[in-house]
């Protein structure tokens, strides 16, 4: 590698997973030439947060980033850790600087059939990660009490807009905003992505009912892809589509998969959850974040795995499912390959991942994978036995070539 890759560690069994990842599937076959930051929690406090900020940039920098799972605090946990403050998620920090859309697709595997009989292809979720609910002012109203929505022009003017008079009624309220320039990233990060993988892509709002803030969002993208993405589809033969959100979800779970779907930030949030669970796992859910300059950033779409990691403190075997993280690294090199023409590391990622692919659907996969598998003959395997066992794959793979 000559070019960077930006290494983010992190935190509990995926930090394990992270180091034996690196043992033994990576540094005996590459030389790994990474830019490390340590998103581990403990990092973070010391450096107050400023560690993350860091990474981001040099994502910017480097233009690719793979990341292990990291533990956004609760009050919990800044007690466990003994921690200055509650610090923010750092994928929520991330993707702020890179201003990135996120990208979960499920890693297909025989034996696995997604509870949608009609899925055959993946389905891929891109979510806008800005605005709406997630950055919302709200408030409970007592009964007698008016909300109204208030716009100040910048000479002073004022325009207002009854949201509901409560004469008879306590109740609730909630104000939700998003930006021109917020929703243009999201356009064009979905529209560069299905260009990179030669994929339709399908986007849904409810525009019948919010006809100002839904249907901007429709206008915006489709002036974009009007005016810089129409050509580019029609020449690699992909479509753009788009329709309402329940017409979507009809459309989805009739489809045979094999597109991406933009989904507003909530319907991206609950979607994602969806299409993973009806896929198989959340161990099996890869996860990019892909800003509109170029820049990926590749993680699993699941957390630390908390429970496995008190038991690994205690010397207790583990089965934990590596795949997902496994998946990072290979989409991160095969990334890196791509943009430094190196041909070689782009052919060792996917020997990589079929190697995974091989091991599983032998029958060799961890306790989550065995109860879900239909394949006749399964056998369950610890943590760390799995990555020895695709290790033996990997190497007879690298020897044939």
């Amino acid at each position: 590698m000559t070019t960077p890759l930006v290494e983010m560690d992190g935190d509990e069994m995926t930090r394990v997973i992270w180091q034996k990842i690196k043992e033994i599937l990576l540094e005996p076959y590459i030389e790994l030439n990474t830019e490390y930051y340590d998103l581990g929690l403990e990092k973070r406090d010391e450096t107050g947060d400023q560690i993350t900020i860091d990474s981001a940039e040099a994502t910017k920098k480097y233009g690719v980033a793979v990341k292990c799972a990291t533990i956004t605090p609760n009050a919990q946990r800044v007690e466990e850790y003994k921690l200055k403050e509650m610090w923010k998620s750092p994928n929520g920090t991330i993707r702020a600087i890179l201003d990135g859309t996120v990208f979960r697709a499920p890693i297909i595997v025989k034996g696995i059939e997604p509870l949608v009989s009609a899925w055959k292809k993946p389905i891929i979720i891109a979510r806008h990660a800005y605005g709406d609910m997630y950055k919302n002012v709200e408030d409970k109203v007592k009964k007698g009490e008016k909300a109204e929505l208030v716009v100040t022009a910048k000479d002073g003017a004022e325009r207002r807009f009854l949201v509901h008079d409560f004469a008879s009624t306590d109740g609730i309220i909630q104000g939700v905003h998003n930006t021109k320039e917020s929703i243009e990233s999201f356009a064009r990060c979905c529209f560069n992505y299905a260009v990179d993988l030669k994929m339709d892509l399908w986007f849904a709002t409810k525009d019948t009912i919010s006809k100002k803030y839904h249907h901007t969002f429709k206008d915006i993208f489709e002036e974009i892809y009007e005016a810089e993405y129409d050509a580019k589809f029609k020449s690699l033969g992909i479509e753009y589509f788009y329709t309402l959100i329940d017409d979507a979800v009809a459309r989805v779970m009739r489809s045979d998969g094999g597109y991406i779907w933009a989904c507003m930030n909530y319907d991206g949030d609950v979607m994602s959850d969806m299409v993973a669970t009806a896929f198989g796992s959340l161990g099996m859910m890869t996860s990019v974040l892909v800003s509109p300059t170029g820049a990926y950033e590749y993680e699993a779409a699941h957390g630390t795995v908390t429970r496995h990691y008190y038991k690994h403190l205690k010397g207790e075997e583990t089965s934990t499912n590596s795949v997902a993280t496994l998946f990072a690294w290979t989409g991160a090199l095969n990334k890196r390959g791509e943009l430094d023409g190196n041909a070689e590391l782009c052919k060792f990622a996917q020997m990589l991942e079929k190697a995974t692919i091989e091991t599983i659907e032998s029958g060799v996969m961890t306790g989550d994978l065995v109860m879900l598998s239909t394949l006749p003959e399964k056998k369950k395997v610890n943590t760390e036995e799995f990555l020895h066992e695709v290790g033996e794959r990997l190497k007879r793979l690298y020897n044939a070539c």
